[in-house]
C-alpha cells in the first residue's frame, strides 16, 4: 500500500457504474476508503461495495439524487459521520439524453442540468468548505469533450458540462491554495453505458486514435490527479478523449 494513500477517504458521486466504479475500486487497490452514492442500481451499489471491500478498504454506498441540494447535502453528511473527513471528491455522476433541441421539454431541461451541474457545484462547494478548513483535498469533476465540441441533439447536456467545467476553473481560485480543483474531459469510454452502444461504436470512434477508451485508460488521469504527484495543476481541463 502506498504510505500517501494509506488511511485515505474519496467520496464519489455516480459511483455504482461506470467511471465512478472503475475509479474507486482502484482507488481502494490502493488504499483509499470511498464512500458512493447511486441513484436507482442498487445490485449494482451493492456489487461495487463487495468489489472495494475485497480490497480491505471500506465502503460505504449512499443512495442519492444528485440533482436534489438536500439529498447532496445529506451525501457528504454521510460521508464526514462515518469516515470523519473526505480527501477526494469525485464528481461524475452525470446524464446525456440525446433529444433535438425543439423537442426538449423544461423538465428534461432542468433534469440535465440539476444532474450535471447544479447537484455537482452544491456537493463541490460543500465538501471544498470543509477541505479548506482541514487544510487541503482535491476535487476532479469528470466532464465531456462535449462540452468543448459539442455535438447535435445534446445542447443541454453540452452546456451543464460547459459550466462545469467553468466552475472548476472558479472554483480552484476561490478554495486553492489548500484545494485543487481540476477536470476530466472525458471521451468515450467501454463502461456499462456501452452495451447499449451499436458493435461498431464499441469498435470505431472519431477521434485521433480511431476507437472508445478502456476504463483503466482514465482512472490513471484520476490518480495522477487525486496524488501529490499532480500538486502543481489546479484549475485544469484535462483532456482524456483519444483525440477528439
Amino acid at each position: 500500500m502506498d504510505q500517501m494513500s494509506a488511511g485515505r477517504v474519496a467520496l464519489i458521486s455516480g459511483g455504482a457504474r461506470g467511471i465512478g466504479r472503475a475509479v474507486g475500486i482502484r482507488l481502494a487497490e490502493e488504499g483509499w476508503s470511498v464512500a458512493f452514492c447511486y441513484r436507482t442500481s442498487t445490485a449494482a451499489a451493492a456489487e461495487t461495495a463487495s468489489a472495494i471491500e475485497q480490497t480491505g478498504r471500506r465502503a460505504l454506498p449512499v443512495a442519492c439524487h444528485v440533482g436534489e441540494w438536500g439529498q447532496v447535502e445529506q451525501l457528504a453528511e454521510r460521508a464526514y459521520a462515518e469516515f470523519g473527513k473526505v480527501d477526494i471528491l469525485v464528481n461524475n455522476a452525470g446524464m446525456s439524453p440525446a433529444v433535438p433541441s425543439h423537442e426538449v421539454t423544461e423538465q428534461l431541461f432542468d433534469s440535465v442540468l440539476g444532474l450535471n451541474f447544479k447537484g455537482p457545484f452544491r456537493l463541490a462547494s460543500q465538501v471544498a468548505h470543509r477541505m479548506k478548513q482541514a487544510g487541503g483535498g482535491v476535487i476532479i469533476n469528470v466532464s465531456s469533450s462535449g462540452a468543448l465540441m459539442p455535438l447535435p441533439g445534446v445542447v443541454p447536456y453540452s452546456g451543464a458540462k460547459a459550466a462545469l467545467n467553468a466552475m472548476t476553473v472558479s472554483m480552484a481560485r476561490e478554495y486553492g491554495p489548500e484545494v485543487r480543483v481540476n477536470t476530466i474531459s472525458a471521451g468515450p469510454f467501454l463502461t456499462d453505458i456501452s452495451k447499449a452502444w451499436s458493435p461498431e461504436a464499441r469498435e470505431r470512434a472519431d477521434n485521433a486514435l480511431g476507437r472508445p477508451g478502456r476504463p483503466e485508460e482514465v482512472v490513471t488521469t484520476a490518480l495522477y490527479l487525486a496524488s501529490p504527484m499532480s500538486s502543481f495543476t489546479t484549475g485544469a481541463i484535462v483532456r482524456v478523449d483519444g483525440g477528439a
